[in-house]
């Protein structure tokens, strides 16, 4: 198979839901860590990245970057994991959800920012109410703890959304807060929660 190396940074999300992506894969994998908020550091990542961005995976003479193709790549290292749903036509949804993600959601993304300090609570801001009722209705869908029964990359990508939420006291309704619920329970995502505390210096960590 050969080695696999994901170079994370300290602060990015993105890096997390790659990350996820490759715990669950089952592959054997390293971390290369950035602080992004070290001169010294992003001057090394820009020489060293291909887009001077974070997540990006090396395996086998092969760069990957971005969290979306990286998902995409681990995939199809290992179909047999099942990281996508079998059904077409639902892998083609779990793409869908995944893409939707990546691209939108930017009012609750600028307004709500990601951090690991201790929980606030505040009313949703009026300009991403649209967007928390697309995630509503995403995540009424769901067909358990995860989205199409088994972990997946849907999975790995909307929990990051799902504790963003919650840091600000938010809480879906119905189905749609059981799955958030699930989500955050979800040990591969305490895992991942706890790297990240360790990795993160601290003033990144309690940035709102």
């Amino acid at each position: 198979m050969g080695s696999l190396v994901l170079a994370v940074g300290t602060g990015s999300t993105w890096a997390m839901r790659a990350a996820l992506v490759l715990a669950m894969s089952g592959l054997t994998w390293q971390e290369q860590v950035f602080d992004l908020e070290d001169a010294k550091s992003l001057a090394r990542l820009k020489r060293l990245a291909p887009a001077g961005l974070v997540p990006w995976l090396e395996h086998d003479g092969v760069r990957v970057h971005d969290s979306l193709a990286i998902a995409e790549y681990v995939h199809e290292l290992c179909p047999d994991r099942q990281l996508y749903p079998v059904s077409l036509a639902e892998r083609a949804l779990a793409r869908s959800f995944c893409a939707e993600l990546h691209a939108g959601f930017r009012q609750i993304r600028s307004l709500l920012p990601f951090f690991l300090g201790a929980p606030t609570r505040i009313d949703p801001p009026v300009e991403a109410v649209g967007e928390l009722a697309r995630l509503q209705e995403i995540w009424s869908q769901a067909r358990g703890p995860f989205y199409f029964g088994e972990a997946g990359i849907v999975d790995a990508f909307y929990a990051v959304m799902a504790y963003r939420l919650a840091s600000y006291g938010i809480l879906l309704p119905g189905q749609a807060g059981a799955y958030q619920q699930a989500l955050l329970a979800w040990p591969l995502w305490q895992e991942t929660l706890v790297k990240a505390r360790l990795q993160w210096p601290a003033a990144v960590r309690q940035t709102q």
